[in-house]
């Protein structure tokens, strides 16, 4: 596998709209995170071009249109993103991450089977 991009949070935003349709022409993106934003025009297509040197996304030209695709999955985003988050805040100790949400969030049975049987199945491993 390829390394995933760093998308910026703002990036990301873009990235969103194509995991959830795509291929999206350039003037869908525009007009959707117009209004979801307040980004001007000349925004969005910076960030379309910085996802695209970056290989996050792929255009086709259609007519007069570009239709863009994302490179990138959602799912490869995410992993990329947790572990820089357990690496920057936790110093990649993932025990220690889990150990604090499970002290600090409210659980239900239901969670609390699921993480068991997680956990099982790491054991196991």
């Amino acid at each position: 596998m390829n390394e995933t991009p760093r998308i910026t949070e703002a990036e990301s935003e873009v990235m969103k709209l194509l995991w959830q349709e795509e291929p999206l022409s350039a003037n869908e993106i525009i007009s959707k995170l117009t209004q979801q934003m307040q980004w001007s025009d000349q925004t969005i297509k910076t960030f379309l071009n910085r996802l695209h040197k970056k290989n996050a996304i792929r255009f086709e030209k259609s007519g007069r249109n570009y239709l863009y695709y994302p490179l990138v999955s959602h799912d490869d985003y995410l992993k990329t993103e947790n572990r820089s988050f357990l690496d920057r805040v936790y110093d990649g100790a993932v025990g220690m991450l889990c150990a604090k949400f499970l002290q600090e969030e409210p659980l239900s049975e239901k969670d609390i089977e699921e993480l068991q049987k997680i956990l099982e199945q790491k054991k196991k491993a």
